[in-house]
Parts: structure tokens; C-alpha cells; sequence
């Protein structure tokens, strides 16, 4: 049995001599199911991230409209407002959970495929609406993703259950910003699009053969009350400024690194990179480290807590960015490439552990559907309004001064962290 003290509160997993082994809470079906929530989870927002803006670079699209094109994640920001939706209505099949990812998953599947067969420079505003479909169909399936694994998972396993999550929603990022693109060499865009397309049936596959979640929600008797008891909830337990500084944390903690990873793919065509040298050595070196920071950040969550955690891997993260202005000061050396890129990745690979992890801890189990769509649409929404800008920032100040500005923005989340995890408090806010 796991033994939760009350310093686990603050991320800390104590393993006593009566407890399970560490093996059996890493290799059980909740850890396995964690590695296909992130993998379903990342596909479709990396086909926006990296497919897409390659795909209209090489297009011929300017800058600035895929900066603008940013805007299409919009969803992730505002998934909160149907949240209790999904919370309150259960789909006639597979049950509350199932029953929603299934619906997502048949509509990414369709929507990523369809994307392929529209000419960018042309019709931009169908890419567009397309874009902005596959961006609300990955909103609504992380709202029910997150809120099952929330469930699945006991307290002591959110550490290491969510550094699964994200290695696994990192893995995902091979086939839109790898193999895509090492295919679009050799394949039409149509054709790459319905193979990317496919893969959603990794997550199709995990929603029909798992078991429903046992979810503790009271049946709301109105949309209305749907909406409203999960903030009531919250509330009761935090206060308004306990809401108010974790709200201000998640917006500005990984504000700087979103910005600066945000046009990552038309950064390294710009400094002369083939689109198999992206493939095959930018999106490796940027995987694999991210893979196993995310691993290594849930390991020294179990020694060190979350509070700490976000600490050390904000000042790495931050610290990464910089690499960046680097890169694009000394020009298209490959080897420099992966090095930077490897950096930079194993910082936000311990950073994204400790900060999904941090949103878990500050859900409650009733309500995690929409506490948790909450809260990561005020991760997403700096991330959407800010990389809507940075074309026309790189436009403006070149990329090196644009690395900079990244580094200084990420300094107010920073300092956030004084309020709500401070570095020896045994709770959080």
C-alpha cells in the first residue's frame, strides 16, 4: 500500500516497507494507460504545432499568417466552458468518460485527414477552419482524457502517472514532426495527412478496450448547477486569493518557452535546414531529451516534491531558451542544432512533468473534468495569444533578439512561485 503523509501533498510519493515496490506502481495498467492518454492527447496538437506550419511555410505563406495561425488554438484556452458539459450529459455508449473520447477521436481522425486536400496559399481561410476544428475536437478530448486519468489515479501516482502522461505525449510528436515530414518529401500532402490521420486509432484503440472510470460526480440536476459546483468547490478549498495566484502561475510559468518554441519548424527552414535534416535530427533531438526529462522530473519529484521541482525546472527551462539565440547568431550548423535543441527539451520535458502535475494536485476528483479543463486553458491561453504574435515579433526584431525577449518573459512566472510553491512549505497556496 502507498503511503501518503501529509509533505506527499506537496508532490512528495514515500514508499514505506509495507509498500508496494516501486516496479509494480510503474508497470501497472493506470501507468500503461497514462502512456496512451498522452499519446492520443499530443498527436493532434503537434499536427497543429508542427505539421501545419511547415506544411503552409512551404505553401508559401508568410510569417505573420502562420503566427497568426495560432489563434486557431483558441479552444484549448476556452475548453472550460464545455467542460461541464461533458461532465453533465453521458453519451448513450461506453459510458461518461469512453463515450466522449470515442466522439473526439472519430472527428480528429477526420478532420487532420481532410486538412490534406486544400491548397494553403489558396484557400487559407478553409485551412483555417479546418485548423480550428482539429484544435476543438484535441480541446474536448483533453478535457475527458484529463479528467480519466485524474480519476484512475490515486494521489500518490500523480507525480509519476503524469510523467508518463507527457514522455508518451511527447513520443507522439514523431509522426507529425518526424515521419510527416520526412514523408512530405516523397508523398503528396494529402497523402501525409490521412497517414498522420490514422494514427488517432492509438487512442480509438485504448477507449474501446479500457474499463469506465468510477467517477465520484453527483448528478447535476441542471446545466446550470454543472457549471457552477466545480468554482464552488475550488473556492471552498482555496479562497479567492488562493484562485487568483495559482490562475496567475499558470498563465506566466511556461509563458517565455511557448513563445520561443512556438515557430520552431519555419525557424529552422529559415536558418537553411531540409525538411529530412528537421525530421530526422531536430525532432529526435528535441524528442528523446524531452522524453527522458519527463521521466527524470517524476523521479525527482519522488525525492525533492513538486513545489521544488517547479522551481529547479523553471530555472533549467528558463535558462534553455537561451540556447536558442545561440543557434540562430551562429547559423546552420547540424550538430549545433541538436545540441541546443536536446537542452532546451530536456528542460521543458522536468518542467511540463512538474506542471501537469501541479494542475493535478489542485483538482478535486468530483469536479475533474472542468477544474482540470480550467486550468490547463490557462496554461493554453498564453501559449495561443502570445504565439499569435511572434511572426510579426521575429518580423520585427530577427530571431536572436526575439530568443531574448522569450528568456525575459519566462522571469514573472518565476517569481510566481514564491506564493504558490514555495521551496520549503509542506502545502501548496
Amino acid at each position: 500500500m502507498l503511503n501518503l503523509d501529509p509533505y506527499c501533498l506537496s508532490g512528495q510519493l514515500q514508499l514505506t516497507s509495507s509498500s508496494q515496490s516501486w516496479r509494480s506502481v510503474v508497470l501497472s495498467q493506470r501507468m500503461l494507460i497514462c502512456v496512451f492518454t498522452g499519446f492520443a492527447s499530443g498527436m493532434p496538437y503537434y499536427v497543429l504545432i508542427q505539421l501545419v506550419p511547415a506544411w503552409l511555410r512551404e505553401g508559401g505563406v508568410s510569417l505573420t499568417t502562420i503566427g497568426l495561425f495560432s489563434l486557431v488554438g483558441i479552444p484549448y484556452t476556452w475548453k472550460f466552458l464545455w467542460a461541464p458539459m461533458m461532465d453533465r450529459y453521458v453519451p448513450p455508449f461506453l459510458g461518461r468518460r469512453r463515450g466522449w473520447m470515442l466522439v473526439t477521436q472519430i472527428a480528429l481522425l477526420l478532420f487532420i485527414g481532410l486538412l490534406g486536400i486544400v491548397e494553403p496559399a489558396r484557400s487559407t481561410s478553409v485551412v483555417a477552419v479546418l485548423a480550428l476544428a482539429v484544435a476543438f475536437f484535441s480541446a474536448s478530448q483533453d478535457v475527458v482524457l484529463d479528467a480519466y486519468r485524474r480519476e484512475i489515479l490515486a494521489d500518490a501516482e500523480l507525480g509519476i502517472g503524469n510523467a508518463i502522461h507527457v514522455q508518451a505525449y511527447r513520443i507522439s510528436s514523431l509522426i507529425p514532426g518526424s515521419l510527416s515530414l520526412i514523408m512530405a518529401d516523397h508523398l503528396p500532402w494529402s497523402t501525409v495527412f490521412w497517414i498522420t490521420a490514422g494514427f488517432m486509432f492509438v487512442g480509438i484503440i485504448m477507449c474501446v478496450t479500457v474499463s469506465e472510470s468510477d467517477s465520484e460526480l453527483p448528478v447535476a440536476t441542471s446545466f446550470q448547477q454543472a457549471m457552477v459546483s466545480p468554482f464552488k468547490e475550488y473556492l471552498a478549498r482555496r479562497g479567492w486569493t488562493g484562485l487568483f495566484l495559482v490562475l496567475s502561475f499558470m498563465f506566466l510559468y511556461k509563458l517565455g518557452d511557448n513563445m520561443a518554441t512556438a515557430l520552431s519548424t519555419p525557424f529552422y527552414l529559415d536558418l537553411g535546414f531540409s525538411k529530412t535534416q528537421i525530421g530526422l535530427v531536430a525532432k529526435h533531438a528535441a524528442l528523446w531529451p524531452a522524453i527522458f526529462g519527463a521521466l527524470l522530473g517524476g523521479l525527482i519529484m519522488v525525492r525533492v516534491g513538486i513545489n521544488r521541482a517547479l522551481w529547479l525546472f523553471g530555472t533549467v527551462q528558463l535558462i534553455s531558451i537561451l540556447g536558442f539565440a545561440f543557434l540562430a547568431s551562429v547559423g546552420p550548423k547540424l550538430w549545433l542544432l541538436a545540441a541546443v535543441i536536446a537542452f532546451e527539451y530536456l528542460g521543458v520535458g522536468m518542467g511540463t512533468a512538474a506542471f501537469t502535475a501541479f494542475i493535478a494536485r489542485e483538482t478535486s476528483k468530483v469536479y475533474a473534468a472542468t477544474q482540470f479543463a480550467l486550468f490547463t486553458a490557462l496554461a493554453a491561453g498564453p501559449r495561443t495569444l502570445a504565439n499569435a504574435s511572434t511572426g510579426m515579433l521575429v518580423e520585427q526584431i530577427g530571431w536572436v533578439d526575439f530568443f531574448f525577449l522569450c528568456a525575459v518573459v519566462g522571469l514573472p512566472g518565476m517569481v510566481m512561485l514564491a506564493w504558490v510553491a514555495p521551496w520549503n512549505a509542506r502545502t501548496s497556496v
